[in-house]
């Protein structure tokens, strides 16, 4: 087992390792002086871990609730969101009482928005139950829903009591989502150490969950302590999510976040190179290892279109937008260029 500290504005550990759903009780006591835990899930992982962390939490003395939605991105919306903290209210949940996200991303999302505007906020403990929300959404306090009209719209900084990483959970993890979780991994190399990335290239990442996805969290930790808020240094971490979230707009929710950030990643990449900020090659060497985990390298929406979505994405400030350009395999630079240049980089990216 690992221990990642993270001192925000609320000081947390992040713990990683096998086998450690079964003491979870013994965690979230810590944050629970009410006696009540309401726990959030969704109907593909409550099933599978829902009953163990229940066994573990009523070992402690502590009630439990919980409330299960069907899974998916098309669930992170206001109505899910309104069910949840009518249910916390019915279960008569206090500002001493806890809130459990047990799954991935899109749980660790809306349970935390929640929890951040449930009586003005309650604590809340994250259980990532996919390698995406281990390596990434668990850590940082960012909470949000979407709107039709974009993606994670509405939300709060909001920043979890305790993060427990269960690298066990990943043994049901379908392909699909596995190769997700990677295209955030190959990210970190990309932004930042190109140690891990070439260790992405040569050893698969299932080989090595604990500690890979320990030094995605000490990435992730570096960031944040260094801007929580994200009003500079932490946009590094969207590094691919401007094309990203379009893409995941404009196909309706229907490509995951995962695959959406690489195809990202690599046009931005391309435009890079071919824009003179990274030496040539570079987008090369992404792509291949893109490619070794059978993540997607391009999209069939225009480059219009794909400017049209980033343009109503949050990153946008003014009339301006902040992308996040790699100068080589380990090196990025945020690069804030007027939302009438956007285009120029998609067409630079390979977008028709």
């Amino acid at each position: 087992m690992k221990t990642v500290t993270v001192n925000a504005s609320k000081k947390y550990d992040v713990t990683i390792g096998a086998g450690l759903l079964e003491n979870a009780g013994s965690v979230i006591k810590n944050y629970c002086r009410g006696g009540k835990v309401f726990t959030v899930s969704d109907a593909n992982v409550f099933p599978l871990y829902g009953k163990a962390l229940k066994e573990s939490v009523e070992k402690q003395g502590l009630e439990f609730h919980e409330f299960v939605f069907a899974a998916g991105e098309e669930s992170k919306n206001i109505n899910v969101f309104s069910e949840i903290v009518e249910n916390m209210c019915g279960a008569g949940l206090t500002r001493g009482d806890v809130a459990v996200a047990l799954g991935g991303g899109v749980t660790g999302d809306i349970t935390g928005f929640a929890a951040a505007t449930y009586r003005r906020g309650i604590p809340f403990v994250q259980i990532p139950t996919s390698l995406l929300a281990d390596v990434d959404s668990s850590v940082g306090g960012k909470t949000a829903i979407d709107l039709a009209n974009g993606k994670n719209q509405v939300g709060a900084f909001w920043q979890p009591s305790a993060v427990i990483c269960d690298t066990d959970t990943l043994k049901t993890l379908p392909e699909e989502e596995y190769e997700n979780g990677c295209a955030e991994i190959i990210k970190y190399g990309m932004l930042g150490d190109r140690k891990l990335f070439e260790a992405l290239a040569a050893t698969p990442v299932k080989n090595d969950y604990e500690n890979v996805i320990t030094r995605c969290v000490e990435m992730k930790r570096d960031v944040v302590e260094a801007d929580e808020f994200e009003s500079g240094e932490r946009m590094v971490l969207n590094l691919g999510h401007t094309f990203g979230h379009s893409i995941e707009k404009l196909s309706g929710y229907t490509i995951p976040h995962g695959r959406a950030v690489a195809i990202g990643m690599n046009i931005i990449t391309k435009a890079a190179v071919e824009l003179g900020f990274a030496p040539k090659g570079v987008d090369g060497r992404l792509a291949e290892v893109l490619k070794k985990y059978s993540l997607p390298l391009e999209t069939d929406f225009s480059a219009k279109d794909m400017v049209k979505a980033a343009v109503g994405d949050k990153k946008t400030v003014g009339g301006s937008i902040t992308l996040v350009v790699p100068t080589d395999i380990g090196k990025c630079i945020l690069k804030k260029v007027p939302v009438e240049e956007l285009e120029r980089f998609a067409l630079a990216g390979g977008l028709k």
